[in-house]
This record gives structure tokens, C-alpha cells and sequence, in this order.
């Protein structure tokens, strides 16, 4: 007796599947932590403008924070004092309130890699090194190429609403190239 042949087939061997991707929104905790580094780096900012501004919180005010400009090879003082406080100032402001997020940490990055090389790198720890200043400079950095998080002013701009590391990375760009142009002025 003959039977009919029977075809079996083997089923096809199917890839893993990959891992659920995490979801493009940002976490609440995720929100909430770049809310609080904004708020205290930017406003460390802003206090140090104010000092070279307006002399607040024993800070030297333009006069004497022109001096120092001056004694640290910087031509016009008062114009370079004028120029930090006010990048000092309203980068720490915008960093702080989430406001034209990768400009605003670009800002304070070039003002901050200015302060870096002035100070100097005899040392990394403080008082004499330069710990504090790189410490403002990568935490700006971080706030201009991940975003503000949802808790800012930047997402009721249309352009700014949804954070793209190719703001961050240009905003960047343009800060250490600024903060050459200004170091190349310097004597």
C-alpha cells in the first residue's frame, strides 16, 4: 500500500525580536533633574554677571572687573567686562528659565572656556585650579545638547519646541568659536 506523500514543512526561523525601544518622551524625573540643573547653573551664572555688572554680591562691578580684564590681557576692560556680565547674565537667565536652551548654554560655555584658560591649569582642584569653572562649563554643555526638558520656555517656540541635538551642537560650535575669536584678541 502506497500512501500519499505528506509534505511537512519546517517553519521558518524568525530573528529575535529587538528590545522595546524607551519612549521618545521625556520622564517626569528626567524633566524634573534638567529643571534643577538649569535652575541652579544658570543662576550661578547670572549672580556672576551681576557681580561684574553691578558690583552685587562683592563682585567688582564694571570698573573693577575691567581692571582685572585689563591686567589679564584683555584690550578695552571695561568693554570686555561689559560683554561678560552681560553673557554671564542673560545665559544664566535663559539657562535658568529654559529659554533659547542651546544659545543660552553656548553663551556661557564660550564665557566659561575664556575663564578657563585666564585662570589657568596649574592646578585642578581649588582654589588656584580650574575644578569650578570646567565643572560650570560641562554642565552648560550637557544643558545645550540634551535640551531643557519639558519644564522650559523653549516649548512654546515653535523652532525649539522639540530639542535637537543638531541646535545643541551647532549652538556649541558657535560658543567655542567666539570664545577663540575673544581669546585671540586677548594680549
Amino acid at each position: 500500500m502506497t500512501s500519499p506523500s505528506v509534505t511537512t514543512t519546517k517553519p521558518q526561523a524568525t530573528a529575535p525580536a529587538a528590545p522595546p525601544r524607551p519612549a521618545a518622551l521625556s520622564t517626569a524625573g528626567h524633566d524634573a533633574g534638567l529643571l534643577l540643573l538649569r535652575i541652579v547653573l544658570g543662576l550661578t551664572m547670572a549672580a556672576h554677571g551681576a557681580q561684574k555688572l553691578f558690583g552685587w554680591f562683592g563682585g567688582g562691578g564694571i570698573s573693577g572687573t575691567g581692571t582685572f580684564f585689563t591686567a589679564s590681557g584683555y584690550p578695552a576692560g571695561d568693554a570686555m567686562a561689559v560683554l561678560a556680565g552681560l553673557t554671564e547674565t542673560l545665559g544664566g537667565l535663559g539657562l535658568a528659565a529654559g529659554l533659547l536652551t542651546p544659545l543660552a548654554g553656548a553663551a556661557v560655555v564660550g564665557t566659561m572656556i575664556n575663564a578657563i584658560v585666564v585662570h589657568g591649569a596649574g592646578s585642578f582642584f581649588a582654589p588656584a585650579g580650574i575644578e569650578y569653572e570646567l565643572l560650570l562649563t560641562a554642565g552648560a554643555a550637557a544643558l545645550t545638547l540634551t535640551g531643557p526638558g519639558a519644564y522650559a520656555a523653549d516649548r512654546f517656540l515653535p523652532v525649539l519646541r522639540a530639542h535637537r541635538l543638531a541646535h545643541g551642537a551647532l549652538a556649541l560650535a558657535l560658543g567655542i568659536v567666539l570664545a577663540a575669536v575673544t581669546l585671540l584678541v586677548r594680549n
